[in-house]
């Protein structure tokens, strides 16, 4: 043995175990996304009323919001497109196949949680 070192100083170094990461808020980077996501949908629920739309019209999949819908959303509430890359990133929303802005299942299940089933007959 060389002198001055102990046995554990000739072990290698244990890899570091995984955590969860957490926000300064201590919530996992997952409940975060959950509660922004549910944000954001609250909140597009909102600016679909406050710019005449009803709530069937993203909750339905054969519906959604066209491209020039959303360009005039965006204008009137700046806060849509934020939540609208939410909505994206997170698989709750997406393009139908006629090009209109959509929720998915998951999106539709959740508003149904939140809004209940009015808000969203087919989840």
């Amino acid at each position: 043995m060389t002198p001055g070192l102990m046995p554990s100083e000739f072990m290698t170094p244990e890899p570091p175990k995984e955590r969860s990461v957490l926000s300064s808020n201590g919530l996992s980077t997952t409940a975060n996304v959950q509660r922004s996501l549910r944000q954001c949908l609250s909140i597009a629920a909102e600016l679909l009323y406050d710019n005449g739309h009803v709530l069937e019209t993203i909750t339905l999949p054969q519906r959604g919001l066209a491209h020039r819908e959303l360009l005039t959303l965006c204008a009137a509430a700046p806060t849509w497109a934020t939540c609208q890359k939410v909505m994206e990133a997170s698989e709750a929303a997406t393009f139908n196949e006629y090009g209109r802005f959509v929720l998915t299942r998951l999106g539709r299940e959740i508003m149904f949680d939140m809004f209940g089933q009015g808000a969203a007959d087919c989840a």
